[in-house]
This record gives structure tokens, sequence and C-alpha cells, in this order.
């Protein structure tokens, strides 16, 4: 098992995931349809041109998805009981194709499970940079997390 039981988690604790990932061209396509997302803006090269990025912006959906599922393995993989909400998700700078990834995600709150004395409630702050270092995307989630067994 992977992932960190709620006990051994600690408020500050900042964890720079090792994986890495290069965004294609094949993602943002797939995601968006997969999606059901027809926006010109992840999907049309050619009315991209004359926009203020020049090119086409990966879906921040995608995005998303991405910096949480990068964060997994190394927090919550086999004591997550259940993601409980993603809030203050916010994109301050354009993900393109071809942009390298990397994440880093911060325990930012712990607390007990009211109705589960097995679990307790952990918040984590996560951010996605690309590959100049540049602030991506952010997010905060709450998830219900397994203690460890006595």
């Amino acid at each position: 098992m992977a992932g960190l039981w709620f006990d051994e988690l600690s408020i500050g604790q900042v964890f720079r995931h090792a994986i890495r990932r290069t965004v294609t061209e094949t993602d943002n396509l797939l995601f968006s349809t997969l999606t059901h997302n027809p926006a010109q803006l992840h999907l049309d090269a050619e009315y991209m041109k004359d926009s203020d990025y020049g090119r086409i912006l990966v879906n921040s959906t995608f995005t998303l998805g991405l910096m949480v599922g990068v964060s997994v393995g190394d927090t919550t993989l086999g004591t997550a009981i259940a993601n409980l909400g993603w809030d203050e998700v916010r994109f301050p700078a354009p993900v393109f194709i071809g942009d390298t990834l990397h994440i880093e995600t911060e325990v930012a709150e712990l607390r007990d499970s009211k109705s589960r004395p097995d679990a307790g409630i952990v918040t984590f702050l996560h951010r996605a940079y690309n590959q100049r270092d540049e602030l991506v995307a952010t997010c905060r989630r709450s998830g219900l997390q397994r203690k460890k067994p006595a």
C-alpha cells in the first residue's frame, strides 16, 4: 500500500510528487470529447490562432484531474475511503499541449471523523506547475481517510 494512514499525516507536510506528465494533444482531445465539451478553446487550432493565446488551451478539468490523480500514490492509495469534495479550484495560468506538469500537495487540515471512529478527514492543498515552475492550477480537496488499524 502506497498511501498513508490518517495518523501518519501532519499539518504542513508537503509532498513533491515524483511523477511528472507532459500533456499531449491526444490527452486533451480525448478528455474533451469524452466529457462532451465541444469548446473551440480545446479543439479548434484555427479558431485559437486569433485568440489571446494563439493556440489551443488544455481542458482545465483534465488539468484538475491530473493534479489530483498524481497525488494519490503518495497520499491516499489504499487508505482513502471517499473523496468529500474539491474547493477553491483555480487556474492562474493556462496549460498548453506539450507542457510538462509537476505537482505538490500540502496537508492543510486534519480532524477526526465524528461518525467514523476508524477514520479522519484530511484537507489537501494541491498545486500544479509547468516546466517553467509557473503555477497553473490549485485546489483544496477533502477526503475521508482510514486510520491505522490497532
